[in-house]
């Protein structure tokens, strides 16, 4: 059973049925009773046509509810409208789903999720374990999505920066279950490419491509948080890292720059740099000054001042740091780390004691609480 074919047709699959007149709940439905069945069939009986084979399956799902649901029967003339089996036409309505999932109606939670499940083919038991909640919870949240949606015309075009935003939350999940949702958002980001020439889209796969490259320098044996400038580079994948930054590179040849290119092209100066010592911050406080054109994020400003303290050194740092408010997330990590590179240890550990009490996960917490301790009594714990 390749369980990457099988997930890679549900979008069309979906498509299809929701072009014949089914409402894309009771679509969506159909799609996964046959996904059920196509696990239950194929590995002893593999269809020469997978796809047609998902679309003549579903449709006869959605049908038979049609028929038992007496609130439904207004979609009774369906019934004898049913196509012959055979090859499907090649209309491709992965991009129709992308918009219709990250509709402005739903919430972020509620748009996520209905991606997961209707274009990328996870199950809700999946996508439950990925987001540590409950299967009953994850349940309850895609129907009333789907029910948001199932009215929902799509007669002009989507929203490609909220298609864009829906796949970045999913890439910053990570990982956690039996799903990878970093790569699951760059397998999403990827198809997503291949249907739309946005370079918006090629500059998200090439952030995500670059970020997950250095994925498995991140963590120290014992589970622990490795700072950037102390990874072990060559753990990098260098594979990753080069398709990110010819993508990246194309991306920008277009001259259409947006947030995800320039958040990419920060990253591909850090990847690009031999040595932690050896990035080029001047250019990357550049790109920072970009984002921060482009987005007017104070969590811009904020990585900026971290870029300025390593470019025009700690002082500088911290007065661009001064600028900003305060109750910023990761505020007081940054000014720790600043008064830290400026010599004031005894600041900086004070100020570590805090953000460790402020930080957003249990891995951050025990890195900036390490960090205090090795300032307070010159030895790491």
């Amino acid at each position: 059973m390749d369980e990457a074919l099988l997930r890679g047709l549900v979008p069309g699959v979906l498509g299809i049925l929701v072009r014949r007149g089914a409402d894309f709940a009771a679509a969506e439905d159909a799609v996964q009773d046959a996904l059920v069945e196509a696990v239950r069939v194929w590995p002893a009986d593999p269809p020469g046509d997978p796809k047609s084979w998902l679309v003549t399956v579903a449709w006869r799902r959605f049908l038979d509810a049609t028929r038992a649901d007496t609130a439904r029967r207004r979609r009774e003339g369906l019934v004898d409208e049913e196509p012959a089996p055979g090859p499907v036409p090649a209309v491709d309505d992965t991009l129709r789903l992308y918009f219709l999932c990250a509709h402005p109606s739903l919430t972020s939670s509620s748009a996520v999720a209905l991606t997961l499940r209707a274009v990328g083919g996870l199950t809700t038991r999946q996508i439950a374990e990925a987001y540590l909640v409950p299967e009953a919870t994850m349940a309850q949240r895609i129907s009333r999505a789907k029910r948001t949606v199932s009215g929902v015309r799509l007669d002009r075009p989507g929203d490609v920066a909220t298609v864009l935003r829906v796949l970045y939350l999913v890439f910053n999940e990570g990982y956690s279950g039996d799903v990878d949702l970093a790569a699951e958002a760059i397998r999403l980001t990827r198809q997503l490419a291949a249907v739309i020439d946005h370079p918006e889209v090629a500059g998200l796969l090439a952030l995500m491509l670059l970020h997950h490259a250095r994925r498995a320098a991140r963590t120290a044996p014992d589970g622990g948080l490795v700072p950037l400038a102390e990874q072990d580079r060559g753990r990098w994948d260098t594979g990753a890292i080069a398709e990110g930054v010819g993508i990246l590179q194309a991306a920008l040849a277009r001259d259409r720059l947006g947030e995800f290119q320039a958040q990419a092209a920060v990253a591909a100066l850090h990847a690009d740099a031999p040595t932690a010592e050896e990035t080029d911050w001047v250019q990357i406080v550049e790109w920072y000054d970009e984002l921060a054109r482009l987005t007017d994020s104070p969590v811009v400003r904020l990585n900026r001042a971290v870029a300025v303290g390593e470019a025009d050194g700690p002082r500088a740092g911290l007065a661009a740091l001064a600028a900003l408010d305060g109750s910023l997330p990761r505020y007081t990590a940054v000014a720790a780390y600043l008064h830290e590179r400026a010599g004031d240890t005894a600041t900086a550990a004070r100020l570590y004691a805090v953000a460790a009490r402020e930080a957003p996960n249990l891995a951050e917490r025990d890195h900036l609480t390490r960090r205090a301790a090795w300032l307070n009594t010159g030895r790491s714990l």
